[in-house]
């Protein structure tokens, strides 16, 4: 099928892309893959397409004050590829390598993902996993923060107005002595997970881990949080009696839900361990 008769705009500045978002049948065109899919089919019907290819200044990244901003239109190839974000967070950078296939990777972009609000997507569970805040803008009340455990509310819907764009999303550094692992479970590479879990964890000085913090991918309606502390985390490297536990009550949108909270489990237990053995790789190599 083809797209049903539309308006076009390319953006020259991000004033310009707000103000043509006042429109009330305007949608935004980031990397395209989502929203020209639903055109294609009819399921979208925009009356105005507003084009923010040419929006370079959303493309920029910087440190700030311990903080990384990033540009809402960086696209998954930047994201993997970025060194100093590497650095500071190479769990993202494992996460965004299971996002499809270099083709996907090229066009899709960090704002267009997180607005696409996907639960089995990489990167809405990654600025969840992160702490991030998701910085949007609008003609009509300026700019509004949101923590991205707050962004998402359903399958594909977010806390976005519709005259509102995603423009910077800011990530906090990590702690120290803080581990990180990603385990995600799919058909096969670059497919839609069946399930995955992303951990970050924090160890004292003697190694016990003192908090834990988990992403989990297509385990429910939005990316799910997992937080945990002191005496609720297990000691010693057998995660998956807890795993099991805390993910005994999730609710994936999916025929077989038993199987999903299995697969899950062991992604969360899998990705807990990876997390502790590199705390442990680091401070051996200290």
């Amino acid at each position: 099928m083809k797209p049903a008769p539309f308006r076009y705009l390319r953006a020259s500045t991000v004033e310009e892309a707000l103000e043509a978002l006042r429109e009330p049948d305007a949608k935004a065109l980031a990397g395209g893959q989502n929203l020209l899919t639903l055109m294609n089919m009819r399921l979208a019907r925009p009356g105005l397409v507003v084009d923010l290819g040419g929006l370079d200044e959303l493309r920029r990244s910087f440190e700030d004050d311990g903080q990384m901003i990033l540009g809402a239109l960086m696209t998954h190839r930047e994201l993997l590829e970025h060194p100093e974000l590497g650095a500071r967070h190479p769990v993202l950078a494992e996460m965004v390598s299971h996002i499809g296939h270099p083709a996907i990777r090229n066009r899709g972009t960090l704002g267009g993902a997180l607005a696409h609000a996907d639960p089995a997507g990489e990167l809405p569970s990654a600025m969840v996993l992160l702490g991030a805040l998701v910085h949007v803008d609008s003609i009509e009340r300026g700019r509004r923060t949101v923590p991205a455990e707050e962004f998402f509310e359903a399958h594909y819907e977010t806390v976005l107005e519709p005259d509102e764009l995603i423009t910077w999303i800011t990530v906090p550094d990590r702690g120290p002595r803080t581990g990180w692992g990603f385990v995600e479970h799919a058909p096969r590479h670059g497919d839609y997970a069946i399930a995955g879990a992303a951990v970050h964890l924090s160890t004292g000085a003697d190694g016990r881990v003192l908090t834990l913090r988990a992403s989990m991918l297509n385990a429910g309606e939005t990316p799910v949080l997992i937080q945990a502390g002191g005496e609720d985390l297990p000691i010693g490297d057998d995660w998956e009696p807890w795993a099991r536990e805390v993910t005994a009550d999730l609710e994936p949108g999916a025929e077989d839900v038993d199987y999903v909270r299995a697969v899950a489990a062991a992604a969360l237990a899998e990705a807990a361990a990876q997390a502790s053995g590199r705390v442990r790789a680091e401070k051996e190599q200290r």
